[in-house]
């Protein structure tokens, strides 16, 4: 349950400037419509006056230690309730926000997957195309060692003779 920042100084007995400073340290949170939580109220000042009263009244009636104790005990209780519903939904909001993050980097290795199998596709017809052209080019291939056998013995020294001019500066 939200309250606005002037009703929480009227119950709890403290001036609105003590919550605005409390806010403004951190120590104390104001939801968007700028209303305070009573549980955030509750955990930082404690229980309300006007509760308190309405308590101390009821206690000067029946006046026992134990009742005393066990209302003391019942407002504990219920600080630490509220506190713990804070914690699982502060706890709550963290898990959903690791879901999404988890979907997120999960669409991204989709991506990232389809990608590499379009590269390995053209890497693959790539090398096919490149295996052809070898294989082309070795069956029209003829080793030049081998003319030079037919050849006579003058020609491959003339051969040899103008390799060695073309060299010669």
């Amino acid at each position: 349950m939200n309250i606005s920042v002037t009703k929480a100084a009227k119950e709890w007995g403290i001036s609105r400037t003590t919550i605005y400073q409390k806010v403004s340290d951190g120590e104390l949170s104001r939801t968007a419509d700028k209303k305070i939580d009573v549980s955030e109220m509750l955990r930082v000042f404690g229980e309300p006056i006007s509760k308190k009263r309405t308590e101390r009244s009821v206690d000067t009636v029946q006046s026992t230690p134990l009742n005393s104790q066990s209302v003391q005990h019942n407002t504990d209780i219920e600080h630490l309730l509220a506190l713990e519903k804070l914690k699982n939904e502060h706890l709550s909001q963290q898990v959903s926000d690791q879901k999404k993050l988890i979907e997120n980097y999960q669409q991204q290795i989709g991506q990232l997957n389809k990608t590499l199998d379009k590269a390995n596709a053209s890497i693959q017809d790539f090398a096919q195309v490149r295996l052809l052209e070898f294989k082309k080019s070795e069956q029209s291939y003829e080793p030049p060692l081998e003319k030079e056998k037919e050849k006579t013995d003058n020609s491959t020294v003339a051969t040899v003779e103008k390799k060695k001019r073309w060299w010669a500066f």
